[in-house]
């Protein structure tokens, strides 16, 4: 079996370049984007109490994902690549270790949205918390 590469991918110019670093820099891997769907999304308001507004909510978010993806994978048709793709639900960082562990990849391209100072303190990185976590080798793209 081939190596595998996952790329975290949320549509940002940074996870669009990490899917281009990871395309260029693995030429024989198999590359998978990955949309994390975060329910804390969906807020702690008292609409998102309701079951209603909580499945409309998911819908919403499932589409968007496969908007998000449908351009992953063309992004790798322009790169002449076969992209893969799959959607988690959960917290983004420790969605994306679980993801890699379970899907036996080989490594983890992704960007970084680049916050440093107060920034990265209230709102934590993503990335940082990858890099810790993670079993495999992870490439943080700028």
């Amino acid at each position: 079996m081939g190596e595998h590469v996952l790329v975290p991918f949320d549509g940002s110019p940074q996870s669009e370049a990490a899917l281009d670093h990871a395309i260029e820099s693995h030429p024989n891997a198999t590359i998978t984007a990955l949309t994390v769907i975060d329910p804390i999304d969906a807020g702690y308001g008292g609409r998102a109490s309701f079951p209603s507004f909580s499945q409309e909510w998911f819908e919403r978010a499932e589409e968007a994902a496969e908007e998000l993806l449908a351009e992953a994978v063309e992004r790798g048709d322009d790169l002449n690549r076969a992209v893969e793709t799959d959607t988690v639900v959960g917290r983004p960082s420790r969605a994306i270790v679980e993801y890699a562990d379970e899907a036996g990849v080989d490594a983890i391209v992704m960007g970084s949205h680049g916050r440093d100072g107060v920034a990265r303190i209230l709102l934590g990185s993503v990335a940082e918390t990858v890099v810790r976590r993670s079993s495999v080798p992870v490439t943080v793209v700028r």
